[in-house]
Protein backbone atom coordinates (compact mmCIF):
# COMPACT_ATOMS: atom_id res chain seq x y z
CA UNK A 1 0.00 0.00 0.00
CA UNK A 2 2.29 2.38 0.75
CA UNK A 3 4.71 1.36 -2.47
CA UNK A 4 1.28 2.27 -3.99
CA UNK A 5 0.57 5.83 -2.32
CA UNK A 6 4.16 7.05 -2.94
CA UNK A 7 3.74 6.43 -7.06
CA UNK A 8 0.48 7.88 -6.84
CA UNK A 9 1.91 11.17 -4.97
CA UNK A 10 4.81 10.78 -7.37
CA UNK A 11 2.70 10.84 -10.53
CA UNK A 12 0.49 13.31 -9.40
CA UNK A 13 3.87 16.09 -9.17
CA UNK A 14 5.87 15.40 -12.11
CA UNK A 15 2.34 15.91 -13.97
CA UNK A 16 2.37 19.67 -12.28
CA UNK A 17 5.60 19.86 -12.92
CA UNK A 18 5.74 19.31 -16.57
CA UNK A 19 2.52 20.84 -17.12
CA UNK A 20 4.38 24.58 -15.61
CA UNK A 21 7.46 23.31 -17.80
CA UNK A 22 6.53 22.71 -21.12
CA UNK A 23 3.19 24.74 -21.21
CA UNK A 24 3.14 27.38 -23.77
CA UNK A 25 1.15 30.01 -25.03
CA UNK A 26 0.24 30.52 -28.34
CA UNK A 27 2.96 33.06 -30.10
CA UNK A 28 1.21 34.10 -32.86
CA UNK A 29 -0.44 37.57 -31.97
CA UNK A 30 -2.55 38.06 -35.01
CA UNK A 31 -3.58 41.68 -33.57
CA UNK A 32 0.04 42.45 -33.13
CA UNK A 33 0.41 41.56 -37.02
CA UNK A 34 -1.87 43.78 -38.32
CA UNK A 35 0.03 47.13 -36.42
CA UNK A 36 2.60 45.75 -38.38
CA UNK A 37 1.06 45.71 -41.69
CA UNK A 38 -0.23 48.91 -41.11
CA UNK A 39 2.51 51.22 -39.83
CA UNK A 40 4.78 49.71 -42.37
CA UNK A 41 2.79 51.22 -45.26
CA UNK A 42 4.54 55.02 -45.30
CA UNK A 43 2.38 57.76 -46.28
CA UNK A 44 3.55 59.22 -49.62
CA UNK A 45 3.23 63.02 -49.95
CA UNK A 46 1.03 64.51 -51.55
CA UNK A 47 2.76 67.90 -52.66
CA UNK A 48 6.29 68.23 -53.78
CA UNK A 49 6.64 71.81 -52.03
CA UNK A 50 10.15 71.81 -54.08
CA UNK A 51 7.52 72.76 -56.98
CA UNK A 52 5.20 75.85 -55.79
CA UNK A 53 6.17 79.18 -57.20
CA UNK A 54 5.92 80.89 -53.37
CA UNK A 55 9.03 79.23 -52.58
CA UNK A 56 10.74 79.81 -55.51
CA UNK A 57 12.95 82.81 -54.10
CA UNK A 58 15.41 84.58 -52.08
CA UNK A 59 14.40 84.67 -48.03
CA UNK A 60 16.22 87.52 -46.31
CA UNK A 61 14.08 86.70 -42.88
CA UNK A 62 12.72 83.80 -41.38
CA UNK A 63 9.26 85.53 -41.05
CA UNK A 64 9.58 86.15 -45.13
CA UNK A 65 9.15 82.03 -45.06
CA UNK A 66 6.45 81.96 -42.63
CA UNK A 67 4.78 84.45 -44.88
CA UNK A 68 5.10 82.04 -48.27
CA UNK A 69 4.05 79.12 -46.10
CA UNK A 70 0.60 81.41 -45.01
CA UNK A 71 -0.07 82.01 -48.91
CA UNK A 72 -1.24 79.12 -49.17
CA UNK A 73 -2.07 77.38 -45.65
CA UNK A 74 -4.38 80.76 -45.66
CA UNK A 75 -5.55 79.95 -41.66
CA UNK A 76 -2.84 77.49 -40.38
CA UNK A 77 -1.38 80.29 -38.09
CA UNK A 78 -4.85 80.51 -36.30
CA UNK A 79 -4.18 76.58 -35.39
CA UNK A 80 -0.63 76.94 -34.07
CA UNK A 81 -1.47 80.46 -32.65
CA UNK A 82 -3.81 78.15 -30.50
CA UNK A 83 -1.68 75.90 -29.01
CA UNK A 84 0.38 75.15 -26.36
CA UNK A 85 3.69 74.96 -28.20
CA UNK A 86 3.19 78.75 -29.20
CA UNK A 87 1.82 79.94 -26.04
CA UNK A 88 3.69 77.89 -23.31
CA UNK A 89 0.76 77.37 -21.42
CA UNK A 90 -2.32 75.34 -21.37
CA UNK A 91 -5.68 76.33 -19.19
CA UNK A 92 -7.65 73.22 -17.35
CA UNK A 93 -9.39 72.62 -14.00
CA UNK A 94 -6.45 71.78 -11.32
CA UNK A 95 -7.87 70.24 -7.81
CA UNK A 96 -7.20 72.71 -5.43
CA UNK A 97 -6.37 75.86 -7.70
CA UNK A 98 -9.87 75.80 -9.70
CA UNK A 99 -9.19 76.99 -13.35
CA UNK A 100 -5.70 78.11 -13.68
CA UNK A 101 -3.06 78.45 -16.73
CA UNK A 102 0.08 76.40 -15.94
CA UNK A 103 3.05 75.71 -18.78
CA UNK A 104 6.55 77.42 -19.43
CA UNK A 105 5.46 80.64 -18.70
CA UNK A 106 5.07 79.98 -14.14
CA UNK A 107 5.72 76.18 -14.16
CA UNK A 108 8.76 75.93 -12.20
CA UNK A 109 11.29 72.80 -12.72
CA UNK A 110 14.45 71.79 -10.79
CA UNK A 111 16.64 71.71 -13.96
CA UNK A 112 17.25 75.73 -15.41
CA UNK A 113 14.38 76.36 -13.04
CA UNK A 114 12.34 78.40 -15.46
CA UNK A 115 11.74 80.82 -18.36
CA UNK A 116 10.82 84.23 -16.79
CA UNK A 117 14.13 86.30 -17.09
CA UNK A 118 15.83 83.92 -19.37
CA UNK A 119 13.54 83.83 -23.06
CA UNK A 120 15.97 85.03 -25.11
CA UNK A 121 17.86 81.64 -24.26
CA UNK A 122 15.09 79.25 -23.48
CA UNK A 123 13.38 80.57 -26.66
CA UNK A 124 15.51 78.12 -28.44
CA UNK A 125 12.37 75.54 -27.47
CA UNK A 126 9.93 78.12 -29.00
CA UNK A 127 8.32 77.32 -31.81
CA UNK A 128 8.25 81.46 -32.91
CA UNK A 129 11.10 84.37 -33.51
CA UNK A 130 11.46 86.87 -31.36
CA UNK A 131 10.61 86.07 -27.47
CA UNK A 132 13.49 88.22 -25.82
CA UNK A 133 11.26 89.05 -22.86
CA UNK A 134 7.97 88.22 -21.09
CA UNK A 135 6.45 91.03 -23.22
CA UNK A 136 6.69 88.82 -26.57
CA UNK A 137 3.81 89.38 -28.93
CA UNK A 138 1.62 85.97 -28.60
CA UNK A 139 -0.68 87.27 -31.26
CA UNK A 140 1.73 87.81 -34.17
CA UNK A 141 1.43 85.47 -37.07
CA UNK A 142 4.73 86.38 -38.76
CA UNK A 143 6.73 84.83 -35.80
CA UNK A 144 5.42 81.39 -36.36
CA UNK A 145 8.16 79.19 -36.78
CA UNK A 146 6.88 76.79 -39.61
CA UNK A 147 10.48 75.58 -40.16
CA UNK A 148 11.49 74.29 -36.99
CA UNK A 149 8.47 71.43 -36.76
CA UNK A 150 8.48 70.91 -41.22
CA UNK A 151 12.18 70.81 -42.62
CA UNK A 152 12.87 67.51 -44.16
CA UNK A 153 16.36 68.83 -44.91
CA UNK A 154 18.04 68.15 -41.76
CA UNK A 155 19.36 71.53 -42.05
CA UNK A 156 17.46 74.29 -39.79
CA UNK A 157 18.80 74.40 -36.05
CA UNK A 158 17.68 77.24 -34.01
CA UNK A 159 20.29 79.79 -32.84
CA UNK A 160 21.79 79.32 -29.37
CA UNK A 161 20.41 82.34 -27.24
CA UNK A 162 19.00 83.91 -30.27
CA UNK A 163 15.27 84.65 -28.96
CA UNK A 164 14.16 81.66 -31.35
CA UNK A 165 15.79 83.04 -34.39
CA UNK A 166 17.48 79.81 -36.67
CA UNK A 167 21.06 79.93 -36.66
CA UNK A 168 22.97 82.00 -39.03
CA UNK A 169 24.24 79.43 -40.69
CA UNK A 170 20.86 78.17 -41.97
CA UNK A 171 19.88 78.24 -45.81
CA UNK A 172 16.59 79.55 -45.90
CA UNK A 173 15.67 78.89 -49.26
CA UNK A 174 17.02 75.31 -48.82
CA UNK A 175 14.78 74.54 -45.63
CA UNK A 176 11.81 76.32 -47.16
CA UNK A 177 11.72 73.83 -50.05
CA UNK A 178 12.36 70.86 -47.99
CA UNK A 179 9.47 70.92 -45.57
CA UNK A 180 6.43 68.14 -44.94
CA UNK A 181 5.79 66.54 -42.06
CA UNK A 182 7.09 66.17 -39.36
CA UNK A 183 10.50 63.76 -38.25
CA UNK A 184 11.89 62.56 -35.04
CA UNK A 185 15.03 65.07 -35.56
CA UNK A 186 12.01 67.64 -35.46
CA UNK A 187 10.44 67.08 -32.65
CA UNK A 188 14.03 65.59 -31.03
CA UNK A 189 15.34 69.16 -31.91
CA UNK A 190 13.66 70.47 -28.84
CA UNK A 191 12.11 67.42 -26.42
CA UNK A 192 15.78 65.59 -26.27
CA UNK A 193 17.43 68.82 -25.48
CA UNK A 194 15.50 69.96 -22.34
CA UNK A 195 17.12 70.73 -19.34
CA UNK A 196 20.69 72.40 -21.08
CA UNK A 197 21.63 68.77 -23.21
CA UNK A 198 20.75 65.75 -24.88
CA UNK A 199 18.56 63.26 -22.67
CA UNK A 200 19.34 65.35 -19.68
CA UNK A 201 16.07 65.69 -18.40
CA UNK A 202 13.62 63.05 -19.58
CA UNK A 203 15.71 60.25 -19.95
CA UNK A 204 13.73 58.45 -22.28
CA UNK A 205 13.77 60.87 -24.71
CA UNK A 206 17.55 61.07 -26.51
CA UNK A 207 18.59 62.24 -30.03
CA UNK A 208 19.66 58.47 -30.71
CA UNK A 209 16.14 57.69 -30.88
CA UNK A 210 16.68 59.35 -34.64
CA UNK A 211 18.74 56.17 -35.70
CA UNK A 212 18.55 53.71 -33.38
CA UNK A 213 18.00 49.84 -33.13
CA UNK A 214 14.56 47.99 -32.18
CA UNK A 215 16.91 46.99 -28.91
CA UNK A 216 16.73 50.59 -27.62
CA UNK A 217 13.08 51.46 -28.80
CA UNK A 218 11.21 48.71 -30.71
CA UNK A 219 8.89 51.40 -32.45
CA UNK A 220 11.33 53.94 -33.18
CA UNK A 221 14.19 51.14 -34.22
CA UNK A 222 15.67 51.46 -37.78
CA UNK A 223 15.47 47.83 -37.71
CA UNK A 224 12.30 47.79 -36.00
CA UNK A 225 8.73 49.79 -37.15
CA UNK A 226 10.65 52.98 -37.46
CA UNK A 227 7.94 54.81 -36.51
CA UNK A 228 8.10 58.63 -36.20
CA UNK A 229 6.82 60.07 -33.23
CA UNK A 230 3.46 61.70 -35.23
CA UNK A 231 2.44 57.75 -35.54
CA UNK A 232 1.25 58.09 -31.94
CA UNK A 233 1.22 61.76 -31.70
CA UNK A 234 -1.19 62.74 -34.17
CA UNK A 235 -2.28 66.24 -34.46
CA UNK A 236 -6.15 67.71 -35.16
CA UNK A 237 -5.53 71.11 -36.06
CA UNK A 238 -2.08 71.34 -35.25
CA UNK A 239 -3.28 70.03 -31.52
CA UNK A 240 -1.11 67.40 -30.72
CA UNK A 241 -2.00 64.90 -28.32
CA UNK A 242 0.47 63.70 -25.49
CA UNK A 243 1.92 65.91 -23.29
CA UNK A 244 4.23 65.33 -20.16
CA UNK A 245 3.43 65.67 -16.68
CA UNK A 246 5.86 68.30 -15.85
CA UNK A 247 3.59 70.69 -16.93
CA UNK A 248 0.43 69.21 -17.80
CA UNK A 249 -2.10 68.57 -15.24
CA UNK A 250 -5.75 67.05 -16.22
CA UNK A 251 -6.05 63.54 -17.68
CA UNK A 252 -7.14 64.42 -21.29
CA UNK A 253 -5.46 64.51 -24.80
CA UNK A 254 -3.44 61.90 -23.89
CA UNK A 255 -1.33 59.60 -25.83
CA UNK A 256 -1.70 56.17 -24.62
CA UNK A 257 -0.29 52.62 -25.88
CA UNK A 258 -4.16 51.57 -25.34
CA UNK A 259 -5.08 53.76 -28.59
CA UNK A 260 -2.94 51.09 -31.18
CA UNK A 261 -2.74 48.13 -28.98
CA UNK A 262 -5.84 47.98 -27.04
CA UNK A 263 -6.24 47.51 -23.42
CA UNK A 264 -6.16 43.60 -24.12
CA UNK A 265 -2.96 42.60 -26.39
CA UNK A 266 -1.25 39.91 -24.67
CA UNK A 267 -2.50 36.10 -25.74
CA UNK A 268 -2.85 35.66 -22.21
CA UNK A 269 -5.26 36.78 -20.19
CA UNK A 270 -3.32 36.54 -17.20
CA UNK A 271 -1.04 39.01 -18.82
CA UNK A 272 -3.93 41.16 -19.75
CA UNK A 273 -5.64 41.59 -16.54
CA UNK A 274 -2.17 43.01 -15.25
CA UNK A 275 -3.15 46.06 -17.25
CA UNK A 276 -6.42 47.04 -15.18
CA UNK A 277 -3.74 48.42 -12.84
CA UNK A 278 -0.26 48.05 -14.14
CA UNK A 279 0.71 50.34 -17.19
CA UNK A 280 2.39 48.94 -20.24
CA UNK A 281 5.62 50.82 -20.33
CA UNK A 282 6.21 49.30 -16.39
CA UNK A 283 6.82 45.83 -18.08
CA UNK A 284 8.04 46.78 -21.32
CA UNK A 285 10.87 49.25 -20.21
CA UNK A 286 13.01 47.71 -17.99
CA UNK A 287 15.63 50.80 -18.47
CA UNK A 288 16.04 53.64 -19.80
CA UNK A 289 19.18 55.99 -20.92
CA UNK A 290 20.04 52.98 -22.73
CA UNK A 291 22.38 54.77 -24.88
CA UNK A 292 23.31 58.10 -23.54
CA UNK A 293 23.70 58.90 -19.81
CA UNK A 294 20.77 61.32 -17.93
CA UNK A 295 20.85 63.49 -15.17
CA UNK A 296 19.56 62.48 -11.96
CA UNK A 297 20.98 65.26 -9.82
CA UNK A 298 21.95 68.79 -9.61
CA UNK A 299 22.79 70.93 -7.00
CA UNK A 300 22.44 74.54 -7.42
CA UNK A 301 24.18 75.32 -4.33
CA UNK A 302 27.42 74.33 -5.56
CA UNK A 303 27.59 76.79 -8.60
CA UNK A 304 29.58 79.68 -8.35
CA UNK A 305 33.20 78.65 -8.13
CA UNK A 306 35.52 80.15 -10.03
CA UNK A 307 39.49 79.28 -10.93
CA UNK A 308 41.97 82.04 -11.14
CA UNK A 309 38.72 84.73 -11.44
CA UNK A 310 37.34 82.24 -13.99
CA UNK A 311 34.07 79.53 -14.74
CA UNK A 312 35.05 75.94 -15.33
CA UNK A 313 34.16 73.16 -15.95
CA UNK A 314 34.15 69.10 -14.72
CA UNK A 315 33.34 66.04 -17.31
CA UNK A 316 33.31 62.09 -16.13
CA UNK A 317 34.58 59.68 -18.10
CA UNK A 318 31.89 59.57 -20.55
CA UNK A 319 32.30 63.23 -21.39
CA UNK A 320 29.27 63.99 -18.90
CA UNK A 321 29.65 67.29 -17.15
CA UNK A 322 29.87 66.69 -13.10
CA UNK A 323 30.40 70.38 -12.68
CA UNK A 324 29.66 73.68 -13.91
CA UNK A 325 30.82 77.34 -12.61
CA UNK A 326 27.36 78.32 -13.77
CA UNK A 327 25.22 75.41 -13.16
CA UNK A 328 26.39 73.40 -9.97
CA UNK A 329 27.37 69.78 -9.73
CA UNK A 330 25.78 66.91 -11.19
CA UNK A 331 25.22 62.98 -10.94
CA UNK A 332 24.57 61.27 -14.07
CA UNK A 333 23.32 57.56 -15.40
CA UNK A 334 22.76 55.42 -17.89
CA UNK A 335 20.76 52.00 -18.13
CA UNK A 336 18.64 52.86 -15.79
CA UNK A 337 16.22 51.05 -13.86
CA UNK A 338 13.05 53.12 -13.40
CA UNK A 339 11.38 53.67 -10.08
CA UNK A 340 7.47 53.17 -9.98
CA UNK A 341 4.61 55.39 -8.70
CA UNK A 342 1.00 55.05 -9.03
CA UNK A 343 -0.38 57.55 -10.83
CA UNK A 344 -4.23 58.26 -12.05
CA UNK A 345 -3.29 61.01 -14.67
CA UNK A 346 -3.76 64.17 -13.09
CA UNK A 347 -1.00 66.06 -11.98
CA UNK A 348 0.27 69.50 -9.66
CA UNK A 349 2.48 71.34 -10.24
CA UNK A 350 4.89 74.27 -8.14
CA UNK A 351 3.98 77.77 -9.88
CA UNK A 352 5.94 80.47 -9.26
CA UNK A 353 5.22 82.22 -6.02
CA UNK A 354 3.83 78.91 -3.78
CA UNK A 355 4.71 79.24 -0.71
CA UNK A 356 6.61 75.88 0.00
CA UNK A 357 4.63 73.75 1.81
CA UNK A 358 7.16 70.40 3.14
CA UNK A 359 10.71 69.50 1.86
CA UNK A 360 11.86 68.41 -0.20
CA UNK A 361 9.64 70.59 -2.25
CA UNK A 362 7.90 68.69 -4.95
CA UNK A 363 7.86 70.42 -8.54
CA UNK A 364 5.10 68.12 -9.61
CA UNK A 365 2.71 65.96 -7.95
CA UNK A 366 1.76 63.20 -9.63
CA UNK A 367 -1.56 61.95 -8.15
CA UNK A 368 -2.65 58.51 -7.51
CA UNK A 369 -2.59 55.62 -5.37
CA UNK A 370 -3.62 51.84 -4.88
CA UNK A 371 -6.80 52.56 -3.30
CA UNK A 372 -7.74 54.97 -6.57
CA UNK A 373 -9.16 52.60 -8.86
CA UNK A 374 -8.51 54.90 -11.48
CA UNK A 375 -4.91 54.34 -10.75
CA UNK A 376 -2.13 52.38 -12.41
CA UNK A 377 1.99 51.21 -11.62
CA UNK A 378 3.86 53.39 -13.54
CA UNK A 379 7.76 53.90 -13.98
CA UNK A 380 9.22 57.51 -13.69
CA UNK A 381 12.33 59.04 -13.66
CA UNK A 382 13.25 60.92 -10.33
CA UNK A 383 15.47 63.67 -10.40
CA UNK A 384 16.32 65.47 -7.24
CA UNK A 385 18.91 68.51 -6.22
CA UNK A 386 18.43 71.93 -4.78
CA UNK A 387 17.58 75.46 -5.57
CA UNK A 388 17.59 78.71 -4.47
CA UNK A 389 14.54 79.86 -2.51
CA UNK A 390 13.35 83.15 -0.63
CA UNK A 391 13.88 82.41 3.33
CA UNK A 392 11.72 85.71 4.27
CA UNK A 393 8.92 84.74 1.97
CA UNK A 394 9.08 81.17 2.12
CA UNK A 395 9.15 80.32 -1.97
CA UNK A 396 11.40 79.72 -4.51
CA UNK A 397 12.49 82.07 -6.75
CA UNK A 398 13.35 82.46 -10.01
CA UNK A 399 17.17 84.20 -10.37
CA UNK A 400 18.20 85.54 -13.95
CA UNK A 401 21.10 83.53 -15.45
CA UNK A 402 21.46 84.28 -18.80
CA UNK A 403 23.09 87.61 -20.13
CA UNK A 404 24.72 88.68 -22.50
CA UNK A 405 27.31 90.87 -21.12
CA UNK A 406 28.67 91.09 -17.46
CA UNK A 407 26.65 93.69 -15.06
CA UNK A 408 23.49 92.66 -16.26
CA UNK A 409 22.88 90.50 -13.25
CA UNK A 410 22.58 87.56 -14.69
CA UNK A 411 24.01 84.67 -12.83
CA UNK A 412 25.97 83.13 -15.80
CA UNK A 413 27.67 85.99 -15.83
CA UNK A 414 28.41 88.00 -12.89
CA UNK A 415 27.80 84.55 -10.15
CA UNK A 416 25.83 86.98 -7.82
CA UNK A 417 23.23 85.47 -6.56
CA UNK A 418 21.26 88.46 -4.79
CA UNK A 419 21.02 90.54 -7.72
CA UNK A 420 20.32 87.68 -9.90
CA UNK A 421 17.11 86.97 -8.16
CA UNK A 422 16.39 90.68 -7.53
CA UNK A 423 16.20 90.97 -11.29
CA UNK A 424 14.28 87.72 -12.08
CA UNK A 425 11.64 88.14 -9.55
CA UNK A 426 11.30 92.28 -10.49
CA UNK A 427 10.52 90.51 -14.03
CA UNK A 428 8.17 87.53 -12.77
CA UNK A 429 5.93 90.82 -10.47
CA UNK A 430 7.00 89.33 -7.20
CA UNK A 431 8.74 90.45 -4.26
CA UNK A 432 12.29 89.34 -3.32
CA UNK A 433 13.32 89.88 0.38
CA UNK A 434 16.80 89.89 -0.43
CA UNK A 435 17.49 86.85 2.27
CA UNK A 436 17.83 83.47 -0.14
CA UNK A 437 19.26 80.05 0.62
CA UNK A 438 19.08 76.57 -1.17
CA UNK A 439 16.48 73.89 -0.32
CA UNK A 440 16.03 70.55 -1.64
CA UNK A 441 13.50 69.90 -4.40
CA UNK A 442 12.29 66.37 -5.74
CA UNK A 443 10.54 66.15 -9.96
CA UNK A 444 9.08 62.76 -11.41
CA UNK A 445 9.35 62.19 -15.14
CA UNK A 446 7.23 59.63 -16.61
CA UNK A 447 9.08 57.20 -18.91
CA UNK A 448 7.71 56.27 -22.20
CA UNK A 449 9.66 56.08 -24.89
CA UNK A 450 13.06 53.14 -25.39
CA UNK A 451 10.52 50.45 -25.20
CA UNK A 452 12.32 47.03 -25.61
CA UNK A 453 11.61 44.03 -27.54
CA UNK A 454 9.34 41.79 -25.52
CA UNK A 455 12.08 39.15 -25.09
CA UNK A 456 13.38 42.20 -22.74
CA UNK A 457 10.10 42.69 -21.25
CA UNK A 458 10.59 43.13 -17.17
CA UNK A 459 9.65 38.98 -16.15
CA UNK A 460 7.39 38.15 -13.13
CA UNK A 461 10.07 37.34 -10.66
CA UNK A 462 11.29 40.93 -10.92
CA UNK A 463 8.47 42.38 -9.17
CA UNK A 464 6.55 39.25 -7.22
CA UNK A 465 9.93 38.51 -5.53
CA UNK A 466 10.75 39.16 -1.39
CA UNK A 467 13.98 40.74 -1.84
CA UNK A 468 15.32 43.69 -4.06
CA UNK A 469 12.61 43.50 -6.19
CA UNK A 470 11.28 46.42 -8.71
CA UNK A 471 8.15 47.14 -6.49
CA UNK A 472 10.37 47.53 -3.30
CA UNK A 473 9.27 51.10 -2.30
CA UNK A 474 5.76 50.88 -3.93
CA UNK A 475 3.79 50.21 -0.45
CA UNK A 476 0.59 49.95 0.62
CA UNK A 477 -0.70 46.98 -0.77
CA UNK A 478 -0.30 43.04 -0.97
CA UNK A 479 1.51 42.14 -3.62
CA UNK A 480 2.18 38.06 -3.80
CA UNK A 481 5.43 36.74 -3.69
CA UNK A 482 7.08 39.62 -2.21
CA UNK A 483 4.51 40.46 0.78
CA UNK A 484 3.41 38.58 4.28
CA UNK A 485 -0.03 38.44 4.99
CA UNK A 486 -0.63 35.77 8.17
CA UNK A 487 -4.11 35.49 7.82
CA UNK A 488 -3.35 34.80 3.66
CA UNK A 489 -0.39 32.47 4.04
CA UNK A 490 -2.28 30.47 6.82
CA UNK A 491 -5.20 30.23 4.31
CA UNK A 492 -3.15 29.25 1.54
CA UNK A 493 -0.46 26.56 3.66
CA UNK A 494 -4.03 24.86 5.09
CA UNK A 495 -5.80 24.63 1.37
CA UNK A 496 -2.50 23.34 -0.21
CA UNK A 497 -2.23 20.74 3.18
CA UNK A 498 -5.71 19.99 2.47
CA UNK A 499 -5.62 19.51 -0.42
CA UNK A 500 -2.80 17.12 -0.59
CA UNK A 501 -4.93 14.89 2.48
CA UNK A 502 -7.64 14.94 -0.72
CA UNK A 503 -5.25 13.66 -3.22
CA UNK A 504 -3.55 10.98 -0.59
CA UNK A 505 -7.22 9.94 0.67
CA UNK A 506 -8.87 9.49 -2.27
CA UNK A 507 -5.53 7.72 -3.47
CA UNK A 508 -5.81 5.61 0.14
CA UNK A 509 -9.54 4.62 -0.11
CA UNK A 510 -8.52 3.46 -4.26
CA UNK A 511 -5.92 1.38 -2.61
CA UNK A 512 -7.76 -0.24 0.37
CA UNK A 513 -10.16 -0.52 -2.11
CA UNK A 514 -8.67 -2.39 -4.62
CA UNK A 515 -6.88 -4.45 -2.30
CA UNK A 516 -10.29 -5.53 -0.77
CA UNK A 517 -11.99 -5.95 -3.82
CA UNK A 518 -9.10 -8.29 -4.89
CA UNK A 519 -9.30 -10.18 -1.26
CA UNK A 520 -12.97 -10.60 -1.47
CA UNK A 521 -12.78 -11.68 -5.30
CA UNK A 522 -10.06 -14.49 -4.37
CA UNK A 523 -12.52 -16.06 -1.51
CA UNK A 524 -15.31 -16.32 -3.92
CA UNK A 525 -12.81 -18.17 -5.82
CA UNK A 526 -11.56 -20.05 -3.12
CA UNK A 527 -14.99 -20.57 -2.06
CA UNK A 528 -16.06 -21.91 -5.80
CA UNK A 529 -13.00 -24.16 -6.02
CA UNK A 530 -13.88 -26.00 -2.12
CA UNK A 531 -17.25 -26.28 -3.18
CA UNK A 532 -18.12 -30.03 -3.56
CA UNK A 533 -19.25 -30.93 -7.59
CA UNK A 534 -22.47 -32.13 -7.68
Amino acid sequence: MIRNLFLVTLVVIVTLILVNVLHKEDQYNLKLEELKHKYALKDVPSVNHNKLPALQKKFNTPQEVTEACLSCHTETHKEVMASSHWNWERTTYVEGRGVSSAGKKNVMNNFCLGTNSNQKSCAKCHIGYGMTSSHFDFNNARNVDCMVCHDNSDEYLKGASMAGYPDRTVNLENVALSVGSPRKSNCGSCHSFGGGGNNVKHGDLDVALNSCNREVDVHMGANGMNLECIACHTAKNHNILGKLYSVSSDNSNRSTCEQCHTATPHLSEVLNRHGSRVSCQTCHIPLYAKVNSTKMSWKWSDAGKLRDGKPYEEEDSLGNHTYMSIKGSFVWKRNVKPDYIWFNGTADHYILGDTIQSIPVKMNTLNGSYHDHSSKIIPVKIHVGDQIYDKKYNRLVQPKLYGEAEGDSAFWKDFKWNEAVAAGMKESGLAYSGQYGFVETIMYWPVNHMVSPKEQAVGCAECHTRQNGRLAKLTGFYLPGRDSNTTQDSIGYWMFILTLLAVFGHATVRVLSNIYRNKYEKQIISYDEDKPEE
